[in-house]
């Protein structure tokens, strides 16, 4: 199974990383090789660049633990191939046009993110696009 994760999923994740939720369950998984987990170039500087520009997050987000899961997710993710832009017009919020297009060239069965903008598309080509509780049920049943 092939997984895009939005950025907003890991910064969630980092806010409250001892929590049992859906975001930390898929984030765990992705760093348990449970599914194969793909990154867009990019994605961990804007992970990086939200987390420290964002006085909400920078004050409740220690540097060493944003470090930490960004040095995990580089080991056991696959970088998805450059798709330069413009990018196809797709959702309402331009700016997560970049997510589908990525989501696409890299062969995503699911495209993870809490973003309303993506959600209301539910899919893309062959792109599912869900929720972390969503994208749980779906690995637990053993869909692909």
């Amino acid at each position: 199974m092939r997984v895009l994760v939005d950025a907003n999923l890991f910064l969630s994740f980092l806010l409250h990383p001892a929590r049992e939720t859906a975001v930390s369950r898929v984030v765990r998984a992705a760093v348990a090789r449970t599914f194969t987990l793909l990154v867009p170039e990019g994605l961990f500087e804007e992970i990086a660049r939200v987390a420290s520009e964002k006085p909400y997050l920078a004050e409740r987000i220690p540097a060493a633990e944003l470090e930490e899961l960004l040095g995990l997710l580089r080991e056991v993710a696959e970088p998805v191939p450059f798709v330069s832009p413009p990018f196809p017009a797709v959702t309402r919020d331009p700016k997560d046009d970049y997510l589908i297009a990525h989501a696409v060239a890299g062969f995503a069965n699911y495209l993870v993110t809490g973003d309303g903008d993506l959600l209301a598309l539910d899919r893309v080509e062959t792109v599912h696009i869900v929720t972390a509780s969503d994208f749980l049920a779906r690995l637990d049943a053993g869909e692909p």
